[in-house]
């Protein structure tokens, strides 16, 4: 009987000690909901390729005017606002059902060590379109956003980390294949998040 309370105390040990190091209230549906509004903007995307009269799936590279480029990167953000937006909608939703704070020392310390690598992609990705090498930014955002996934796994749930390891594998393959940034974005922000959220929604349910 001791034996089996002293297992038990030691689990719940462990279970505050996993509270109070990582921030668990990662929720699988903002995965989802990311990956979603990714495809949606990859598709409205496609429609203004059409209505600049580029047929994308012609080719094997395709080089776009720095106007167009800049569309490209304020559609990116919109679409980053709705990820991030739908993302704290879910997690604040999860750690209000288990009790957890959403803002704390660890939340602080995620941030940190997930937003060097990502502002440092940002810099860039503002540098290649500076220098007008738009095929490159897509590969960049993609292996950045990877490197802090990896870099942020530390602090939440260790899955995270294989969702950053696709990514910056997808984002190396892409730059063998420039100038299809925009399959490449789909399928690591959109097909790559729905899939990582539906699994981490099932697993941690």
């Amino acid at each position: 009987m001791d034996s089996k309370n002293y297992q038990e105390d030691l689990s719940h040990i462990r279970s505050m000690m996993e509270r109070s190091s990582r921030f668990i209230s990662l929720s699988g549906l903002s995965g989802v909901f990311a990956g979603l509004a990714a495809i949606a903007g990859a598709v409205y995307v496609y429609f203004v390729f059409q209505r600049e009269g580029i047929d994308y799936f012609d080719g094997d590279r395709n080089i776009y005017s720095p106007a167009l480029v800049r569309e490209l990167m304020i559609i990116g953000t919109l679409i980053l606002f709705v990820a991030v937006l739908s993302g704290y909608f879910f997690t604040a939703n999860k750690s209000k059902k288990k009790g957890l704070k959403i803002w704390d020392a660890t939340t602080k310390r995620l941030l940190l060590t997930f937003s060097v690598p990502l502002i440092t992609g940002g810099v860039v990705c503002l540098g290649l379109l500076h220098h007008h090498l738009f095929p490159l930014i897509a590969p960049a955002t993609l292996i950045f956003y990877g490197l802090a996934l990896v870099n942020a796994e530390r602090y939440t749930l260790t899955d995270v980390k294989y969702l950053g390891y696709c990514q910056i594998i997808l984002g190396l393959l892409s730059l063998f294949f420039l100038g299809w940034g925009l399959i490449a974005w789909t399928i690591g922000f959109g097909v790559l998040h729905i899939v990582y959220g539906l699994i981490m929604h099932k697993k941690y349910k």
